[in-house]
């Protein structure tokens, strides 16, 4: 198993977050340790961190790095569940920062054994949580032909999505798709042109990445939540990798911040609405020296949020 990696947007993510030494903390997306080594790096002894984490294989990794951390509290489980394990600790309204680093980790991607990937054949699963839910194969295999091409537009904007689930309704009639391999190689048969700067393959596997484990669902849901742990002065960190995911927390920055939009010929009139999340700076990306030792930060975009005193 790997060992601790260096996280993506580190420095800032710290700098955000403003790390007290006495403070509480949540790592929405533990990962292999990254961001949350950091955090207990900056943490004194009177310090909390709550982390969660759904694979299996990172919690194991967790509990052999991390299983002697008193400060460290795991979940094993969606961050969906964060407001409820925040109320069972006591801490609704008291976290002082919140990072969720979203996506499929370096390991998961790495592992070919997971399905995340089409560089390395594998068995085609994706779930993040191998243990629960339906596989990537398993949906493939039954999915109407409408609901495919609705969740590879939706997801990967993938523009040919018609002839993509076209061609998999096809091949599944003959022989069912179980291998990334064999997805990756019937995409591109389907693809009527080539992109020479990106695989044919990679809108495709992302949108099922996400549908299959409910990510754009998972982080509507937790951001909320989110808001409502933090402390007065709290901040909130998300580091998103692609436009979908980025769009989503932009807006309900955005929506928290200046509250609801009624029309302007509403004969009655609220009641003076207060902001609450402040946006903080503008959104930051990985430096050249970050992408140059680590591709993944290319896409990576940092975007922080305050909940006002």
């Amino acid at each position: 198993m790997s060992e601790l990696h260096q996280p993506v947007l580190l420095a800032p993510v710290l700098e955000a977050l403003r790390i007290r030494e006495d403070g509480i903390y949540i790592d929405g997306t533990f990962g292999r340790g990254g961001h949350s080594a950091a955090l207990l790096g900056r943490l004194g002894k009177g310090g909390r961190l709550l982390v969660f984490e759904k694979d299996p294989l990172a919690v194991e990794f967790a509990t052999h790095h991390f299983g002697e951390e008193s400060r460290l509290t795991m979940h094993h489980g969606s961050f969906t569940d964060l407001a409820g394990v925040v109320s069972g600790l006591g801490w609704h309204a008291k976290v002082d920062g919140i990072l969720f680093d979203l996506g499929v980790s370096s390991p998961q991607l790495d592992d070919a054994r997971r399905g995340f990937s089409f560089q390395k054949d594998g068995p085609l699963d994706m779930r993040m949580n191998p243990d629960s839910g339906t596989s990537a194969a398993e949906w493939l295999a039954q999915a109407p032909e409408q609901e495919i091409a609705n969740v590879l537009w939706r997801y990967g904007e993938e523009r040919f999505s018609r002839r993509i689930a076209r061609a998999i309704v096809r091949r599944r009639e003959q022989s069912p798709l179980t291998t990334t391999g064999e997805l990756a190689a019937l995409i591109r048969s389907a693809m009527p042109g080539r992109d020479s700067h990106k695989h044919p393959a990679t809108r495709s596997f992302q949108a099922i990445r996400i549908f299959i484990n409910r990510e754009l669902e998972d982080l509507e849901a937790v951001l909320p939540m989110a808001v409502e742990a933090l402390a007065p002065g709290g901040r909130l960190a998300v580091i998103s990798f692609h436009s979908l995911e980025d769009r989503l927390v932009k807006r309900f920055i955005r929506d928290q911040h200046r509250g609801p939009q009624l029309p302007p010929d509403l004969p009655i009139v609220p009641k003076a609405y207060a902001p609450r999340l402040q946006p903080v700076g503008k959104p930051v990306r990985a430096t050249g020296d970050e992408t140059a030792e680590n591709p993944r930060a290319r896409s990576a975009i940092l975007r922080i949020a305050e909940r006002p005193t």
